[in-house]
């Protein structure tokens, strides 16, 4: 981890690099873990835990600060069912005032993706919307048709009368 960009010699076995020629070496700019002495903190996460605690990290518990937000989510985190109220499981947080004499108070989330009576309205009202276009479209579409077969048959009986016109006007 060095502030700048590093770039490394790599040849075949490195990782993040595939030689296209026998004992080909490359430069090439990679990420990763090379540790500088330049730097004064290192971000490392424990894979492995021993046998001994490590004081101030592995013998401490940190709660989360602030519990999930999305209804979904809320009901995985506490096993919920579809019917319980999501509402009554939010993780609130008391917060003091910095006023004298204001009383501590309590502050959740606000809860996404929450089924509510006004959305399943909303989705009502689309659906409808939906199928009373499609229903215009039909309609629009049966008075077109029979518009073009009225023409048809009236081109059709012009053109016969045209013939029998033409036929009898032969026949004098």
């Amino acid at each position: 981890m060095l502030p700048t960009r590093v770039k490394l010699l790599l040849s075949e076995g490195h990782s993040c690099y595939r030689p296209r020629r026998d004992g080909e070496r490359k430069r090439k700019s990679v990420r990763g873990c090379i540790v500088g002495q330049d730097l004064s903190v290192l971000a490392l996460s424990i894979v492995k835990q021993g046998e001994g605690e490590i004081p101030g990290l592995t013998d401490v518990v940190n709660p989360k600060r602030l519990g999930p937000k999305r209804a979904t989510k809320i009901r995985r985190f506490f096993g919920l069912s579809k019917q319980d109220d999501v509402r009554k499981f939010v993780i609130r947080r008391e917060v003091v005032p910095k006023k004298e004499g204001a009383k501590p108070y309590t502050k959740a989330p606000k809860i996404q993706r929450l089924v509510t009576p006004q959305r399943m309205q909303h989705k009502r009202h689309r659906i409808a919307l939906k199928r009373r276009r499609a229903e215009a479209a039909k309609d629009a579409a049966n008075e077109y048709a029979q518009l073009l077969a009225k023409r048809v048959h009236e081109e059709r009986e012009k053109r016969t009368e045209l013939r029998k016109r033409r036929a009898s006007s032969l026949r004098k």
